[in-house]
């Protein structure tokens, strides 16, 4: 099983997932994070580092949000690998609804 990144990401792409990933799995699309499924080794590191517990283990994602395995696997690799921690879009003033 992989892990996904899920709809509480949109709009917030908090980064303190990448930092801790041991594999370099999660790439940067536009408005959120994704895990390339091929790449993810479910080591379950990055799941409480989300501050917007947006990353779950396949088996444990939400049932609305059970469209996000198909879209991580297709956007994962159209996006650039994110090694590094970025400005969430929530702190530059996006709209990010799952924030605290």
């Amino acid at each position: 099983m992989t892990h996904v990144v899920a709809e509480p990401c949109m709009n917030c792409k908090y980064t303190d997932c990448v930092l801790v990933c041991p594999v370099e799995c999660f790439y940067e699309g536009d408005n959120m994070l994704y895990i390339n499924p091929d790449e993810c080794i479910d080591c379950a590191a990055c799941i409480p580092e989300c501050p917007v517990e947006a990353i779950f283990q396949e088996d444990d994602l939400p049932e609305q949000w059970s469209s996000f395995v198909e879209l991580n696997a297709e956007k994962a690799p159209e996006c650039e690998v994110i090694t590094e921690q970025k400005a969430s879009l929530a702190d530059s003033g996006g709209d990010c609804k799952n924030a605290d």
